[in-house]
């Protein structure tokens, strides 16, 4: 299990070395002056600025120099906002994008399995057929146009949830909402998929032949091995969710790091594209890493296969 965690640790530090590598020449392509529109600066101030900002050295020395600062967890200085850090922005725009996240999957997964298991236990029937109808519903509206049903009617005709602010519990509903509906689309599909494979097994037709309760059989049986494979996604669906949604925040006026985000790229500001990238990849990964632990914990097989070899 050690070695097992140990291999997993390692990929996982040099996947986000690769992402940081990318994003860098990637944003230091990209054509265009951080500082202002060509012709109304001085030459003199932009070179200083260029200075301050290490800008003026070669590309090799800001990428070490880059790396140096995310090994102290230093993402450096805003350009457009001098007095503020990326730390800062990431301090004060974190903790709202959490909160907006893990709400937004504590409505997503309970409600995803119940969908999943209610579709396996009847299907081909009409539990299971309106159960896949809002699945697919959605996963194919765009979250952004649910975002904007659910101001027109829940905040706008019928004023039952404020909307744009961020202050009380009643504002979290209707964007969290938004961001939970794919979520648990996609996990009430899996869940019913594997619902299906997992009641075709003998070992559920050794239990039915027992006399065991259906409910029984259910729980202690079928669910727990059938949630198996919606955990190997809960990792990559908990890290979309809980960095935020760029478009939800916006539409909502949430003060978020996906609001930062989306401003950084108008303003061009280098600083904050790259720590907030660099921010997002590390939740990711490290997700995904929680999640690989935890599945060889959850399911035996994995756990012996791992520390065989």
């Amino acid at each position: 299990m050690l070695k097992y965690s140990l291999k997993r640790l390692f990929w996982a530090v040099i996947t986000l070395w690769a992402v940081i590598t990318i994003t860098f020449i990637i944003m230091h392509s990209i054509p265009g002056n951080p500082f202002a529109k060509e012709g109304t600066m001085p030459e003199a101030i932009l070179n200083n600025l260029k200075a301050h900002y290490n800008l003026d050295k070669p590309i090799i020395a800001q990428y070490f120099l880059y790396i140096k600062g995310i090994l102290h967890f230093d993402f450096g200085p805003s350009i457009k906002s001098q007095s503020i850090t990326v730390n800062d922005y990431i301090k004060n725009g974190f903790p709202i994008s959490l909160h907006l996240g893990l709400q937004a999957m504590i409505i997503a997964i309970p409600f995803g399995l119940l969908l999943g298991v209610i579709a396996a236990m009847y299907k081909n029937r009409w539990p299971d057929y309106v159960s896949m109808i809002l699945a697919i519903i959605g996963i194919s509206v765009p979250s952004f146009i649910l975002a904007t049903i659910l101001i027109n009617y829940f905040a706008v005709q019928w004023k039952i949830f404020p909307v744009a602010t961020w202050k009380s519990w009643s504002h979290t509903v209707l964007p969290s909402i938004s961001l939970a509906v794919t979520p648990m689309a996609y996990i009430a599909r899996l869940m019913r998929s594997s619902m299906l494979e997992v009641l075709s097994q003998d070992y559920i037709l050794t239990a039915k032949a027992k006399g065991l309760g259906k409910s029984m059989i259910l729980i202690k049986h079928a669910i727990r091995n059938a949630i198996l494979p919606v955990t190997t996604v809960l990792g990559i669906l908990l890290a979309n969710v809980v960095t935020g949604s760029f478009i939800i925040e916006n539409i909502f006026g949430i003060p978020g790091m996906g609001e930062m985000f989306v401003k950084s790229i108008f303003n061009r500001d280098y600083p904050v594209i790259l720590g907030s990238t660099v921010f997002y990849s590390a939740i990711l990964i490290f997700l995904i890493f929680i999640v690989d632990i935890a599945y060889t914990w959850i399911d035996p097989r994995i756990k012996v296969t791992g520390e065989s070899k």
